[in-house]
């Protein structure tokens, strides 16, 4: 049985997991992979699915992350995503499935809160918010193959290289949402109390 939902800072967002997995560790995950971003007043709530391998929806207005994870799910889970390059012809266009293996329900509740949060930072960046889901899986992507070791895969078994599906600047494309070096530095250290000035003396103009 799931445990409650407990309320866990990850950095800027607020985690409220209502599934098995730990706490401590979704929480270290999500604030390594975000920690460089300005993700204050966002609330992520993680649960189970009702049928669905996984599933993610971000609300802007309300600044809420949701995640939808399987129960069903085996591992190491092989998930569809949308890295690829667009192909087209004389009559129609399409892009290759690629693939990318994730080893546990962690990397996939991570993968799917990065590619949410990416739809959150292209916000609060002022950009144009549609027809971004290439871009938010390999913000996700990028994440889990330098961290996490997994690969990109075409298909069942072939590698792909890293240019074919890591070719956009994503971190320029919304840098006005990276925090500024003076957040993070006041983030970690607290700002000590100024020093008392010492007491002024008065010098008299004549012996007293």
């Amino acid at each position: 049985m799931a445990r409650m939902a407990r309320r866990q800072r990850i950095g800027g967002p607020v985690l409220l997991n209502a599934t098995n997995l730990d706490d401590a560790r979704l929480q270290r995950m999500c604030l390594d992979a975000v920690a460089q971003w300005r993700t204050d007043g966002l609330t992520v709530r993680v649960r189970y699915s009702r049928g669905a391998d996984f599933s993610g929806t971000c609300y802007y207005q309300t600044r809420r992350i949701f995640v939808n994870l399987g129960r069903h799910l085996l591992y190491p889970y092989r998930m569809g995503t949308h890295l690829a390059r667009a192909c087209s012809d004389r009559h129609h266009w399409w892009k290759p499935i690629y693939t990318l293996q994730l080893a546990d329900p962690y990397q996939v509740v991570l993968f799917v809160f990065l590619h949410e949060c990416f739809h959150f930072l292209i916000k609060r960046a002022r950009r144009n918010p549609r027809q971004k889901e290439s871009m938010c899986d390999r913000f996700a992507a990028r994440v889990l193959v330098d961290h996490y070791g997994a690969v990109v895969r075409d298909g069942p078994a072939k590698p792909v290289p890293r240019r074919e599906w890591d070719f956009q600047d994503l971190d320029r494309f919304v840098a006005a949402a990276r925090r500024t070096q003076r957040t993070r530095a006041s983030a970690r250290t607290p700002t000590p109390p100024p020093t008392p000035a010492p007491p002024r003396t008065q010098l008299l103009l004549f012996p007293a």
